[in-house]
């Protein structure tokens, strides 16, 4: 059977053709699925929820306008997008920066300096209004958009973007000058 006959079958509500436009289909919508989310199990549910999109809505294909595997492909996307977007990050504290800042050699100098270096980062970030604080850590470590940070904190994106360019200007003129000396 051709793509929009198994479409056509699984709108119908037939499971045999079902079930044969899902096997057809199932890597390739996983691998849409994959490539956004990154993560398998939040894959597989989103997989699912484009197969069972796909039933519901198999009517309003028009083949005018791609193939079934593009129009497949497009559920997938969007619905992977909704799911990033959903998964809402808990807000961090800032004093978990330490515990990420791990050890770069056994030399024991080194080692020194960089706890030193981490202390003055750490007291550099606790000096910061707390806001500014979680904000820079969350963009900063864990490498989390302006807009994650606005819905983390529950804020307007430019609030969270004025937090990190305030933290980020504020951490470079406390620390730069040790870093200009030399120290």
């Amino acid at each position: 059977m051709d793509d929009e006959a198994l479409l056509a079958g699984l709108a119908a509500g037939d499971g045999d053709v079902g079930l044969a436009f899902v096997r057809r289909f199932q890597r390739q919508v996983f691998g849409v699925a994959l490539a956004v989310v990154g993560d398998p199990a939040q894959a597989e549910d989103v997989a699912q929820q484009a197969f069972e999109r796909a039933w519901r809505k198999g009517h309003t294909f028009d083949a005018k306008r791609g193939s079934v595997g593009s129009w497949l492909n497009k559920i997938a996307h969007n619905l992977a997008i909704d799911s990033v977007r959903a998964r809402k990050p808990s807000p961090l504290d800032p004093s978990d920066l330490v515990r990420l800042v791990g050890r770069s050699s056994d030399e024991p100098e080194l080692r020194s300096l960089q706890r030193e270096a981490t202390n003055e980062l750490r007291e550099a970030i606790r000096n910061l209004p707390s806001e500014q604080a979680r904000a820079i850590v969350m963009a900063g470590v864990y490498g989390m958009t302006a807009r994650e940070v606005a819905e983390a904190e529950e804020i307007a994106l430019g609030t969270a973007k004025t937090r990190i360019r305030s933290a980020m200007i504020k951490l470079r003129f406390t620390l730069e000058p040790k870093v200009v000396r030399g120290v």
